[in-house]
């Protein structure tokens, strides 16, 4: 019996015990401080914000011409090198010109001919001009004789038949002459076309700007107006055509109205370029709802190369003096959009209200907040999903922190 109440003695002593230890286990945790989340943030920064239509663009040459030869014959020589640039009016080809050469050396012997058969033609005219004034005057001198019977009639018959084989032959030299002029008239122009085909025997370039591949040797025979030589692509001034939505068109189209609008292009290795608006086109694609534009580039350096695709941005105006933040600051609820604010090292959930996204060129898209937050805010970017309202916090810091 003094056993058992011995056992429930022990047992009461164990369990006051216990209770006693919780309690104050208890007591201890609630009064412990509350951890801080770290976080990153950034201050609100005030700037001005271009408004941009950003998209990839396609780069074409302005001009590009197929070099093609105007007479046939073989190639005697090729007077550039492959991918050379070269200059309007530099010679490119040369097509051997020795068949024209002995054309032209037939037409000219057939012309000095037909020149001397118009001289002489020239100087028949001549003197039959002036036999036929003779024998006109003679005639009228007959005639008034005759009708005062000082010649016999058969007389002034003899004289007036020879004024009229007279005006016959002056009309027959006249025929002559017109027929050597025209016969030299079509030997010179012969002649002439045989000269512009030796002229043509030199090939050169149309346009300033790169050559090609060389797509004959020399050697090869070439046919007039058919075989392509080179084709050459002017370079500087070049094009950029690139797309922008149907719904951008109107503003476009009024703000380039006014002035032409800035183009920039981004190509491969950082380098910016700036060009404007030349061309938009009459029609909207149905297929993909866009518009197609071109913007040309000086490209006095040769940076933007035919055929490659860079990324563009039109420059529609610029903001001033916007409140802008990182977008990864911008989170999105069940009631709109909001962001983390610090106040007195406790974070504080905030609705915001954002005009657009930004993206400048290092990659970073920055928002543009129309209400919200101010400038100066410490605005949460990295540890949001850890937050409460009225949470501690404290600001991790790094290279790209902004909270001073």
């Amino acid at each position: 019996m003094s056993n058992g109440i011995g056992k429930l003695s022990l047992l009461a002593l164990a369990a006051s015990l216990s209770l006693t230890s919780c309690s104050r286990l208890v007591a201890k945790t609630d009064d412990a401080p509350t951890a801080e989340i770290p976080v990153r943030a950034v201050r609100a920064m005030i700037e001005d914000v271009p408004l941009e239509i950003a998209a990839v663009g396609n780069v074409e040459a302005i001009n590009s011409v197929d070099v093609k030869s105007r007479v046939a014959g073989p190639i005697e020589r090729v007077a550039f090198a492959e991918g050379q640039n070269v200059s309007k009016g530099q010679l490119l080809f040369t097509i051997n010109r020795e068949v024209l050469d002995r054309q032209a050396a037939e037409l000219r012997a057939v012309s000095e001919r037909d020149a001397a058969m118009e001289d002489q033609a020239r100087a028949f005219l001549a003197r039959d001009t002036a036999a036929q004034k003779q024998s006109q005057s003679e005639a009228e001198v007959a005639v008034k004789l005759g009708q005062l019977g000082v010649i016999s009639g058969q007389r002034v018959n003899q004289l007036t038949t020879a004024r009229d084989t007279a005006r016959a032959g002056l009309a027959s030299d006249k025929a002559t002459l017109a027929a050597a002029e025209s016969t030299l008239k079509a030997d010179r122009a012969r002649l002439a076309e045989t000269q512009l085909q030796q002229n043509l025997t030199s090939v050169v370039a149309p346009i300033s700007g790169r050559a090609g591949a060389v797509l004959v040797k020399t050697g090869n025979l070439v046919r007039d107006n058919e075989t392509t030589l080179v084709t050459l692509l002017q370079l500087a001034p070049i094009y950029v055509t690139f797309g922008i939505p149907e719904q951008s068109l109107s503003e476009v189209q009024r703000l380039n109205a006014q002035y032409p609008l800035k183009v920039e292009a981004n190509v491969p290795g950082g380098t910016d370029l700036d060009g404007h608006i030349a061309f938009i086109d009459n029609t909207v694609n149905a297929a993909t709802g866009a518009i197609r534009l071109k913007a040309v580039f000086l490209n006095s350096d040769g940076v933007l190369w035919p055929g490659e695709f860079v990324h563009v941005s039109v420059r529609l105006r610029m903001d001033t003096a916007r409140t802008v933040v990182p977008d990864s600051c911008i989170q999105s609820g069940l009631n709109g959009m909001y962001a983390w604010v610090i106040h007195g090292g406790r974070a504080t959930m905030t609705p915001v209200s954002v005009e657009r996204v930004y993206t400048p060129r290092d990659g970073h898209g920055l928002a543009v907040v129309a209400s919200g937050i101010r400038p100066g805010d410490v605005v949460v970017t990295e540890g949001q999903l850890r937050l409460t309202a009225g949470a501690k916090v404290s600001v991790i810091k790094s290279a790209t922190t902004q909270t001073s």
